[in-house]
């Protein structure tokens, strides 16, 4: 099972297609997506690539994370798998359930 990186600091000029390039120098890239705003469709100056085995992504992280690309330091770490709750807190807000008590 190949592992999950996580790569922050992008450039938003970057495409999904440069990151791959990026990493093929450590190996066999099985996927590579820049993550893109939903409403503008620009980079949100991040992505995820997944390498085909745990020590290309390792030699990954270790060869690019810190390292300049564009003028930008990148971050280059192993993806943490995503909450239920992308947008993190809790349910609700005001509280719930009871009436008001005057």
């Amino acid at each position: 099972m190949g592992k999950r990186l996580y790569v922050g600091n992008l450039p938003y000029s970057t495409s999904s297609a440069d990151l791959e390039s990026l990493f093929a120098q450590f190996g066999n890239v099985t996927s590579a997506q820049v993550i893109q705003d939903r409403d503008t469709g620009r980079s949100k100056g991040f992505g995820f690539v997944e390498m085909s085995s745990d020590s290309e992504a390792q030699a990954a992280i270790n060869g690019l994370n810190d390292k300049e690309n564009n003028g930008r330091p990148l971050t280059v770490n192993e993806a943490k798998p995503r909450e239920n709750n992308p947008r993190g807190g809790g349910g609700g807000g005001y509280g719930g359930g009871g009436g008001r008590r005057y």
